[in-house]
């Protein structure tokens, strides 16, 4: 199926009061497993690929962009492609010939008023392009090489009020917004604050994105999107289920060397993992 527009699929869940999830890529296992569980649940997905995860390829954007590409328009899931938490402008302006329909573009580390002029900046260049512009306000704490975050302490949250000027200062077409996860979590134990996330749908005239969703249990899930939440970013748990299979593999097979044999259960486990995601955040049940 051809490529969705990231736009396209947040608009729509947004219209039915739905969450629609993406999922960090960082191998093309990453991407087939994103791809096998969108077809299990029935349900469409986003694609994302960090600047971290670039970095990791070696500074390179191209080839896994076009491998989760190719993945996506292979499968029979409505899949969109996203280009996440850029901060190089460099990269962000790579994501038009690169295939991306969208970008977030991550100035939050810069003090409120440069952030909104690199985020308009983003934003103007992204429209004259057709291309979809996140930005993030707040503390979404636990990114890799950042010092740990309390995602209770002052000041770290969300302000609606902050919130609505940066919208209406930079034309972002959604926000990204502190209510109390944080990235790289290992377990689900994250207590999101729902009465902010309902003032800040009422504050905000776009959509909202959770980051760092893989600590949040599913209830909460749950409550956030029935209160206005609507993009839900999973990437850890990808990762956990990912290793954890592969642990398990060669604990039972400590002399195999055929990479094959543990990528396997290891992008099976991702799958799984994706298809439960996807029934929670679509408040809905997989048939079958």
């Amino acid at each position: 199926m051809p490529l969705v527009s990231t736009g396209e699929l947040v608009s729509a869940a947004a219209a039915d009061g739905r969450g629609i999830a993406a999922f960090n890529v960082i191998t093309l296992e990453h991407a087939e497993a994103i791809a096998a569980g969108a077809e299990q649940a029935g349900e469409p997905a986003i694609l994302q690929i960090s600047e971290n995860a670039v970095k990791f390829h070696g500074g390179q954007v191209s080839a896994i962009a076009a491998a989760a590409a190719a993945v996506a328009q292979a499968s029979s899931a409505q899949l969109a492609l996203h280009l996440d938490h850029v901060v190089s402008v460099r990269l962000l302006r790579s994501a038009d010939d690169e295939g991306f329909s969208s970008v977030m573009f991550d100035a939050s580390k810069l003090p409120y008023d440069e952030n909104v002029r690199a985020t308009a900046d983003a934003v103007r260049w992204g429209h004259e392009r057709g291309i979809w512009i996140e930005a993030e306000l707040g503390k979404v704490g636990g990114k890799e090489g950042e010092a740990p975050l309390d995602a209770h302490a002052p000041g770290v949250r969300t302000d609606p009020a902050e919130a609505a000027a940066y919208v209406a200062a930079t034309g972002v077409d959604a926000l990204a917004v502190a209510v109390g996860s944080s990235h790289a979590m290992t377990e689900r134990t994250a207590a999101l604050d729902h009465a902010l996330v309902a003032h800040l749908r009422d504050a905000v005239p776009v959509p909202l994105v959770l980051h760092g969703s893989s600590g949040v249990p599913d209830e909460e899930i749950r409550r956030a999107v029935a209160s206005g939440m609507v993009k839900i970013n999973v990437g850890t748990a990808l990762n956990t289920a990912f290793t954890a299979a592969v642990r398990a593999f060669l604990e039972t097979d400590p002399q195999s060397v055929d990479p094959r044999k543990y990528l396997a259960p290891a992008r099976e486990a991702m799958a799984g993992t994706v298809a439960g995601f996807l029934q929670t955040i679509s408040l809905r049940t997989i048939s079958g």
